[in-house]
């Protein structure tokens, strides 16, 4: 019997916590997203350009807000509050959706929700490392993860049911989104205790030279890492036209995401819990083993088993990977530095997101599908090189 085993931490409640605020926000969130893009043509008459600036500039902001709060979470030595006020932000933008007779005002409610969810997102990561025990840090974030990607694959279904009852009245959808929104708000204000850190006696601005200094090379490798690692793993949208051209009726394409997130969040906490006890290093280039897996499944065989298997693979990359990146940056950086960290990450990780999505719809429409998910084997294969050259002198779990 392994008794330090027998001895581990119990996640704490107000992990629980969190996590079933990103669960009820990502319900709200996506029982709209996910029917955004057909009610903006269909009932606005918006066109696919528009569309696309109206995404292009809400995730641009989001990327930009995500630095700033967490550098600011770290200077007051607080992160409840912020990551309160993102998501209120979040929830209050929701009845903007519900009375759109306009794509401007689709593109404010839009804005809102982004910056909400860019002024949340870095301060939360790090209360969660400010709430786990360090030995039971990446079960902590499975467990958030699992239970966000929950969310994300149950708001869809919602807006699918809803759709059916409702007539397809996408306005009655919406309206019923707010709900799960400000339950997520509620539940963070009463379900969620900010530990008590000791605060320095002079503020030090977080995005100095001498602060960033002292998140270390190693923080830093662990950036790139996850550049090169994000530039491997595109637009999940890719995964939908790579079902369509197996023979998946347009009427289902949402059961592509629903069928990945099922896998992601089914494993995501199993994931957490195994990076506690095993190399972080191994466990994530196992997770580039599996999405080259999926890569080679979608890139040779459009039939439509295969392409199922390419994206089952891709949800079990996710699973091992998204929760052990947040774990190496949280590990790798200071604790009164973990606001400022994350919003880094998060940045250069959005940032390649984007060149990653855009590169790969170039591929695809120059030279054809096999080539854009040849092309993220291939990142794959050089993020693979950058774990090899990982610093040694640091105290990564190797």
């Amino acid at each position: 019997m392994n008794f330090a085993s027998s001895r581990r931490p119990k996640i704490p409640p107000a992990i629980w916590a969190l996590g079933f605020v990103s669960l009820l926000m990502d319900i709200s969130s996506e029982m709209i997203h996910s029917l955004l893009p057909v009610f903006l043509v269909s009932v606005l008459g918006a066109s696919a350009l528009t569309i696309g600036l109206i995404e292009g500039a809400a995730e641009a902001t989001a990327l930009i807000v995500k630095v700033f709060s967490g550098a600011l979470s770290d200077y007051w030595g607080k992160r409840k509050p912020l990551a309160l006020f993102g998501y209120a932000l979040g929830a209050l933008s929701k009845p903007l959706f519900a009375i759109a007779a306009s794509s401007p005002m689709v593109l404010a409610a839009r804005l809102i929700d982004r910056v909400g969810k860019g002024l949340r997102g870095a301060p939360r990561d790090a209360l969660v490392a400010d709430l786990a025990p360090a030995e039971i840090r990446g079960a902590a974030y499975g467990l958030r993860q699992s239970l966000d990607t929950v969310g994300a694959f149950l708001g869809p279904l919602l807006a699918i049911g809803l759709m059916l009852l409702s007539n397809d009245d996408f306005r009655a959808v919406f309206w019923v989104a707010i709900v799960p929104g400000f339950m997520a708000v509620a539940l963070l204000a009463f379900g969620v205790r900010e530990p008590e850190t000791r605060r320095a006696s002079v503020r030090v601005n977080p995005i100095s030279r001498v602060s960033l200094a002292r998140l270390g090379k190693h923080y830093w490798w662990v950036v790139v890492l996850g550049a090169v690692f994000t530039l491997a793993r595109f637009s999940e949208a890719f995964l939908v036209l790579r079902a369509q051209q197996g023979g998946l009726p347009l009427a289902l394409a949402p059961l592509v995401l629903i069928a990945m997130n099922v896998v992601y969040a089914l494993g995501a906490y199993p994931m957490g819990r195994l990076s506690d006890s095993l190399s972080h290093t191994r466990l994530l280039a196992a997770g580039l083993a599996v999405l080259i897996g999926a890569d080679l499944a979608l890139a040779y065989s459009a039939g439509w088993p295969w392409v199922w298997v390419g994206i089952s693979l891709w949800g079990l990359h996710l699973a091992i990977t998204q929760g052990l990146l947040a774990t190496m940056v949280a590990d790798a950086s200071p604790p009164d530095l973990r606001g400022t960290a994350f919003g880094f990450f998060n940045l250069v990780s959005g940032i390649a997101m984007l060149a990653a999505s855009v590169l790969a719809g170039a591929l695809w429409d120059v030279l054809g599908a096999r080539s854009t998910f040849q092309a993220g084997a291939g990142f794959c294969a050089l993020a693979l090189v950058v774990i090899a050259l990982r610093p040694r002198s640091t105290g990564t779990r190797g």
